[in-house]
């Protein structure tokens, strides 16, 4: 899904409010065959339609058009190319248990959208028309929804900065993000940086980076994930600990549905939740001592990847694995469990 937005940098006043009862659909004549579900790989697969609403600050947003899906037409000077005002989201459709389509809390994923889109002074808009439009999207590409377990269909709704402006020369070092920096919102200009530090670790045969930052080595994220580490208390319980959501950490929608029983935990023992500072000397020493259960990763695409080792000053560190949380959030999604209405029915 595509929303191609027309800024000039400053927060414009929107006439048009963005409507879905006026929505245009133009089915494509031709659908595209459904691929195999062993052969997928991640985001290469397209479906046939997209959904597209056009925004600018004399007339407000366009009629909102579902259409076939296809390129998207940008001046080279546009801003996109330049100064970077893109944000996006990360959604996915289930099926649920008696062939409907799901979403997993797609309500905060439009706050979180519209919260990056302030922080880049993209146009305010409706949370409930954009969700309301998504719906439709997903309705009319239903049959693209796998039914088997453990597939979705990933949904990237976009809004795009086109409007002409001066080229910039973008400098980038290994760091995710800082203090008075935007990492805390879910903006394009987020993740570039990390291309090149992200290849050089899959050279050494890491999956991903833990980031950190300063000179005592705080952990920030693992790439673009949340980072958890489960410890082992004194007085028997644990701790839950994960990274503050202090502007460098993206307040991922994953991360706050976190209210779950942890694997291998006996439900009489308490589970402690903290927002903490976390160092990786700090890890290291819980490794050593035995008192690490668990580290893991939670995210909208990998939902949550627990994490079987750390490389750390020429040194890796071997930790326990379960996979328990994971499956019980992926119920969860699908709505195969109920939880707090977190999986919400799209038609």
């Amino acid at each position: 899904m595509a929303i191609d937005q027309a800024t000039n940098g400053a927060v414009p006043q929107a006439r048009a409010q963005l409507d879905p009862s006026k929505l245009v659909i133009t089915l494509a004549k031709e659908l595209k065959p459904l691929p195999e579900l062993e052969s997928l790989v991640f985001g290469e697969t397209k479906t046939d339609h997209m959904l597209v609403v056009n925004h600018d600050p004399v007339h407000g947003w366009s009629t909102p058009e579902i259409k076939p899906y296809g390129p998207l037409a940008f001046d080279p000077m546009a801003s996109c190319f330049h100064y970077c005002p893109n944000i996006f989201e990360g959604m996915k459709a289930y099926i649920g248990p008696n062939g409907e389509a799901r979403l997993f809390r797609p309500e905060k994923n439009m706050a979180r959208l519209a919260r990056s889109a302030e922080r880049v002074a993209l146009p305010p808009f409706d949370q409930d028309a954009v969700l309301a439009l998504i719906k439709r999207l997903i309705e009319v590409e239903a049959r693209w929804i796998p039914k088997q377990p453990g597939y979705s269909l990933y949904i990237r709704p976009t809004i795009i900065g086109t409007r002409p402006g001066i080229p910039l020369l973008a400098v980038s070092e290994s760091v995710r993000a800082w203090p008075g920096g935007t990492g805390g919102h879910k903006l394009g200009g987020n993740y570039a940086p990390g291309f090149l530090p992200q290849r050089v670790a899959a050279k050494q045969g890491y999956s991903q980076i833990l980031y950190l930052l300063g000179d005592d080595e705080r952990v920030t994220e693992a790439g673009a994930m949340n980072f958890f580490v489960a410890i082992q208390r004194d007085d028997g319980n644990v701790d839950l600990i994960t990274p503050p959501l202090d502007g460098t950490i993206l307040p991922g929608i994953t991360r706050a549905s976190g209210k779950l029983q942890l694997h291998g935990v006996p439900e009489t023992l308490k589970i402690h939740t903290h927002e903490r500072t976390v160092t990786m000397a700090e890890v290291a020493a819980w490794s050593e001592q035995g008192r690490l259960l668990e580290a893991f990763c939670v995210g909208t695409a990998v939902v949550v990847a627990p994490v079987s080792k750390i490389g750390w000053k020429s040194k890796d560190l071997i930790l326990p694995t379960h996979e328990g949380i994971e499956t019980t959030m992926i119920e969860i999604q699908t709505g195969k469990k109920e939880f707090e209405g977190w999986s919400v029915v799209c038609f």
